[in-house]
């Protein structure tokens, strides 16, 4: 997990999921008569480090499975690691698709869980011209790729595309940008404290009323940093968010209280790591064995983590997740639509 060197708000949500878990199997008992072991590895943000991380996890610490990391650029880099090692990787980060492996299970959200519902609701509740502004690495492309098919199909138009490298400080050029093409709303796919950085200068300059901002990965994450103008009315996408009123979610969140505090912030980050763990686990006690191949063979199947039924599919080991809809209100997600289960395309083809 990327425990520093820029991502480590999302390694620190995602080790949440992974400790409790870990506790609630452990005081059940445990798995195959044994306690579970966490070894912590930071790979600090970077493919390379992350590479030599796992090679130690494997082959000093032994370790039964690799979870994480958080990008595409370190889960690409450590993929030959696993195989040649042969042990599994559970990958937990929504990304743009494409991984097919007897070694890696993902519980991601892939381009069709988010394009599949958002498009059709801003042609309709906000408008048929957008544009589509992110980050210079493969997810943004490849989202957009998906975004401009399902515009084009709802009969919609795509009025500019722009990428932007990490560490951008002034947006001003790309706000003027959105301004002039008359979008009736602006996608982003630009992760972390850029993305802040950006909404703070396109509230400033006005640009909210003019065109709606949607927001793809958007989470409770974000918001800490956003004040309630900046924050209100941004729309997002996702598998959970931690107002969600069903009973599995204000479970989950009640468990994430009592072991992290009152304030403690539950995001689908949090959910989906807990999530593709608890998928592991279940998969080595009904395997009666730590053998990989038995592992990964057993681990197909569904269960309710946080919001409804998700299922671990056999033929590409990713799950088809329960979607919904949210608007910021008050400094808080709240849905406005609940999709139900979208079962995006194989990613074996």
């Amino acid at each position: 997990m990327p425990l520093s060197g820029g991502l480590e708000l999302f390694g620190a949500q995602a080790m949440q999921g992974i400790e409790m878990l870990v506790d609630e199997v452990n005081g059940a008992g445990g798995v195959l008569g044994r306690q579970i072991e966490i070894v912590r590895a930071d790979n600090r943000t970077d493919p390379k480090t992350s590479v030599e991380r796992t090679q130690q996890l494997i082959h000093r610490d032994e370790v039964d499975a690799v979870i994480g990391p958080i990008t595409s650029a370190a889960r690409d880099a450590i993929r030959s690691s696993i195989v040649r090692g042969r042990k599994p990787l559970l990958y937990a980060t929504d990304y743009e698709g494409g991984i097919c492996s007897d070694y890696i299970a993902c519980y991601s959200a892939l381009p069709a869980h988010y394009v599949d519902p958002l498009i059709p609701y801003l042609m309709e509740t906000v408008g048929k011209r957008v544009y589509l502004f992110g980050a210079d690495y493969v997810w943004p492309q490849k989202m957009n790729a998906a975004i401009h098919k399902a515009v084009e199909g709802a009969g919609g138009e795509v009025v500019g595309e722009e990428y932007t490298p990490f560490g951008v400080k002034d947006f001003a050029t790309t706000i003027r940008k959105i301004e002039e093409s008359g979008a009736d709303a602006a996608i982003l796919t630009l992760p972390g404290a850029d993305g802040v950085t950006f909404i703070k200068q396109y509230t400033a300059a006005g640009m909210k009323e003019k065109s709606r901002l949607a927001y793809l990965g958007f989470n409770e994450n974000y918001l800490p940093g956003l004040s309630a103008a900046e924050s209100e009315g941004i729309i997002g996408v996702s598998h959970f968010i931690q107002t969600l009123d069903r009973p599995e979610s204000q479970d989950f969140v009640a468990r994430q209280k009592a072991r992290y505090g009152d304030d403690v912030v539950v995001s689908d980050v949090v959910v989906a790591h807990y999530g593709i763990t608890k998928f592991f686990l279940d998969a080595m006690q009904r395997a009666d064995s730590d053998e990989t191949r038995k592992i990964m063979a057993a681990l197909p199947g569904s269960m309710t983590v946080a919001n409804g039924e998700v299922t671990m599919r056999t033929d590409d080991r990713h799950v088809d997740l329960n979607m919904l809809l949210s608007e910021v209100r008050d400094q808080q997600l709240e849905m406005q639509k609940y999709i139900g289960k979208i079962v995006a395309p194989g990613q074996c083809a």
